[in-house]
């Protein structure tokens, strides 16, 4: 069956917003008077949400006050500084453009806050590809609840077997798999190694092959808008 909508996730999906993460997250220890983190601790802790990545992040001895306080700096920081070093993945700009161009709807469902998450994509060039960005903050369920995938199904008018997610985690998949979706899992992002105990349906090293496979399946069934 051929794709029609492809709906993707954003922090090691589309862009790496590794390092800006990081710096905010250890700014925020440092005003709490924390010790910094190893960025890759801080990788690991991105995809649940801004919430769950403070509460990780600034550990157990943080009552639930002191998280929400650590939270309030955290977005204050990041929201001045989540575009220092965030940059699309090399390839991406190029698939969303063929992708773009050959009719597919394309949207972006996220567990970050909505409004940084489009701001990101704006700020990098990208927004006018999604006719459509949701974050974690958008519905009442986060990722891997199935919400989100419903509502951009629905606004799109595409049926789910025509529908594919594509993320670098097992919240992805998990999602996917809630929704009844397909989904492609890349392999470059923070949790690469979350897909090995339920992988998805393919993996792409890279953009581009999302986009070829996905334009050739397409041409094969003459279903190309191009």
């Amino acid at each position: 069956m051929a794709t029609d909508l492809l709906i993707f996730d954003l922090d090691g999906t589309l862009v790496d917003s590794s390092l800006d993460l990081a710096h905010s997250v250890n700014a925020t220890r440092l005003a709490f008077e924390l010790p910094p983190l190893e960025n890759e601790l801080v990788y690991s802790y991105v995809g649940n949400g801004a919430l769950v990545l403070m509460q990780k992040s600034m550990g157990p001895e943080f009552g639930e006050k002191e998280t929400q306080r650590a939270l309030e700096y955290f977005l204050g920081y990041y929201r001045l500084h989540m575009l220092d070093n965030t940059r699309l993945y090399p390839g991406v700009r190029e698939a969303l453009d063929r992708l773009k161009a050959e009719g597919l709807q394309m949207a972006v469902l996220t567990n970050k806050p909505v409004r940084f998450s489009r701001d990101i994509l704006a700020g990098l060039g990208v927004g006018g590809h999604f006719f459509q960005v949701y974050g974690g903050n958008s519905f009442e369920q986060k990722k891997p609840d199935p919400a989100g995938v419903d509502v951009l199904i629905s606004e799109s008018g595409v049926p789910k077997e025509r529908t594919m997610i594509v993320g670098d985690s097992a919240v992805d998949v998990l999602t996917a798999r809630n929704a009844g979706v397909r989904v492609c899992g890349v392999t470059y992002g923070f949790q690469p190694e979350s897909l090995e105990a339920d992988p998805p349906d393919f993996f792409v090293d890279r953009m581009e092959e999302l986009a070829d496979l996905v334009i050739a399946e397409r041409n094969a069934k003459g279903e190309s808008r191009s």
